[in-house]
C-alpha cells in the first residue's frame, strides 16, 4: 500500500503538456525477491461498477506487478461475482471482497485507488466522493455529464490533492504521440486548424431522447439495486435493457454522440494545442438533427480553429484526429496508421495496430506511476474537465441549433440565459456535487 501526499497545483499545470523488529523468516514477496513487488510499493486497488469495458481496463491493471486488486462494488450481483472471479483467478485465492454499497469500499483504509467504470451518470459524483474518501481515481470517460460537473471535478481534485486519470488513453498511444511530436516540434508550421471525430453520427447521433422504455418487473434488490443503479439520474421504471448496457442515447444517462468520442478526440486536440487549461470561445453547429454528416465549428480565443465532425477525413479507424498547419498536416486514428502531407512522409512512421492497442496499458502505467510520485498524469482532472466542457458546450449549441459564445474563465455563455440553464442538471436526492 502506498502512503500518499497531495498533488500540487504546480504538478497539475506543469504536466498538461525500519520496522522495530522483523521476523527471522520473511516471505520473498515481502522483500520483493523473485520478481515480487513488496507490499510497501504496491498500489492497492478497488473497483466501482466494472462491466465489459471496465474489465478490459482491469486486466491492464492486473498485468502490472505492483498492483493488488482488493475489492469490487457493483449494484448487480452477476457483475460482482464476475470481477471477483477474475481477481481470485489472478491471485490464486478467494480474497477479493464484494460490496453492493460504495460506502463500504470507501471505508477500506487499505485501498489506495479506485477504478470507476460505471455508466456515465455516475462518473463525476463517484469520482468526487472517492477523492473525498482519500483515494485516487482512474475513471472511464466521459468524466462528466455537464459543464458544472466538469468544473466540480477539477476543483475537487485540485483542492484535495488527489491523483485523477480520465480514461482517455489515447494521450498515451504511440501513434497519437508521434502526431503530437510532429505538430509540437514545428514540422507542420503554425497550426491553424484541428479536427476531432466526435461521432460517428450514424452510430451515436448527437441528440439524445427523453423517452422511456416500457416498464418491466423490478428484480430483487440483491440481484439489481435499481434505485442505486439510477443514482443521481431522475427516477424511471425498470427495464432490463438499461442495466444490460443499452442506456446510451437516453438523455438522463448519456451526454450524446458529441461526448462519446469527443471525450477522446477533442481531448487530443486540446493536448496537441497546449490548451489543457481552457476551451473554445465559439461554437457553431452545422447539419442539424440526427442526420449525418454534421460538424460543430469552434474557435479558441487565440484564433485557432477546432472542427468537431462526425467522421474522420481518411477512414483511418475510430477516434480520428487531424492537425493542420501552414507547412503540412497529420492525421491518425486507432488503426495506428499515420498519414501526412507528402513532404513529411520521412518524418514519421505508422505503428502496427497491436502497438496502437497498447494505449490503455500505457495509460494505466502512467496513472500508477503518478499515484506513487504524486505528480499529475497526462489526463488529469483539469485537462479532462476542460475537454468535457468543450464537448458539453458544443452539445448545448447543437441542441439549441444556433451559434454560441462561451467564456472559459467563468464557464458561462455571456448574455444567454437559455444556454446557461443547460450548464447543469438537477440531481436526485440525496446525490449532489
Amino acid at each position: 500500500m502506498i502512503t500518499s501526499k497531495p498533488v500540487s497545483r504546480r504538478d497539475i499545470l506543469g504536466k498538461g503538456a525500519a520496522a522495530a523488529a522483523a521476523p527471522l523468516i520473511v516471505p520473498a514477496s515481502v522483500l520483493g525477491l523473485s520478481g515480487a513487488t513488496p507490499p510497501s510499493d504496491r498500489v492497492t486497488l478497488g473497483g466501482l461498477g466494472i462491466g465489459s469495458r471496465g474489465a478490459r481496463v482491469l486486466q491492464s491493471f492486473l498485468a502490472q506487478q505492483d498492483v493488488q486488486f482488493l475489492a469490487i462494488c457493483d449494484v448487480r450481483d452477476e457483475r460482482r461475482e464476475a470481477i471477483k472471479s477474475i481477481a481470485d483467478k489472478k491471485y490464486g485465492n478467494s480474497d477479493c471482497k464484494m460490496y453492493a454499497d460504495q460506502e463500504e469500499l470507501w471505508a477500506r483504509r487499505d485501498i489506495d485507488a479506485v477504478l470507476i467504470a460505471t455508466g456515465d451518470r455516475w462518473h463525476a459524483p463517484l469520482s468526487i466522493l472517492t477523492a473525498r474518501a482519500g483515494k485516487d481515481v482512474y475513471c472511464e470517460k466521459p468524466c462528466s455529464m455537464t459543464i458544472a460537473e466538469s468544473r466540480a471535478l477539477a476543483d475537487t481534485f485540485q483542492r484535495l490533492g488527489r491523483v485523477y486519470q480520465a480514461g482517455t488513453q489515447r494521450r498515451n498511444g504511440v501513434n497519437f504521440n508521434r502526431a503530437f511530436d510532429l505538430a509540437r516540434g514545428g514540422k507542420l508550421g503554425k497550426v491553424h486548424t484541428l479536427h476531432a471525430e466526435v461521432g460517428p453520427g450514424d452510430r451515436w447521433p448527437p441528440a439524445t431522447t427523453h423517452a422511456w422504455l416500457p416498464e418491466e418487473p423490478e428484480p430483487p434488490r440483491q440481484v439489481v439495486d435499481w434505485d442505486r443503479w439510477l443514482g443521481p439520474a431522475p427516477w424511471r421504471p425498470y427495464n432490463s435493457a438499461y442495466v444490460q448496457g443499452k442506456w446510451r442515447g437516453y438523455f438522463d444517462f448519456h451526454g450524446g454522440g458529441i461526448l462519446e468520442w469527443g471525450a477522446h478526440t477533442v481531448d487530443l486536440c486540446q493536448w496537441v494545442a497546449g490548451l489543457d487549461g481552457t476551451a473554445p470561445v465559439e461554437y457553431d453547429p452545422k447539419g442539424m438533427g440526427s442526420d449525418t454528416p454534421y460538424t460543430v465549428e469552434c474557435r479558441y480565443a487565440n484564433g485557432l480553429r477546432l472542427v468537431m465532425r462526425d467522421k474522420g477525413f481518411m477512414g483511418l479507424g475510430s477516434c480520428a484526429f487531424r492537425v493542420e498547419g501552414d507547412a503540412g498536416w497529420v492525421e491518425t486514428a486507432d488503426s495506428g496508421t499515420i498519414e501526412t502531407a507528402e513532404k513529411l512522409w520521412a518524418e514519421v512512421e505508422s505503428v502496427p495496430r497491436e502497438v496502437a492497442a497498447e494505449a490503455t496499458t500505457r495509460h494505466v502505467r502512467d496513472f500508477l506511476d503518478c499515484v506513487k510520485s504524486r505528480k499529475a498524469p497526462r489526463a488529469n482532472a483539469l485537462a479532462a474537465a476542460q475537454t468535457h466542457i468543450a464537448c458539453h458546450a458544443a452539445y448545448i449549441a447543437f441542441q439549441l441549433g444556433r451559434k454560441l459564445r462561451f467564456d472559459p474563465a467563468t464557464d458561462t455563455f455571456p448574455g444567454d440565459e437559455q444556454a446557461n440553464r443547460m450548464r447543469s442538471r438537477a440531481m436526485r436526492v440525496p446525490w449532489r456535487l
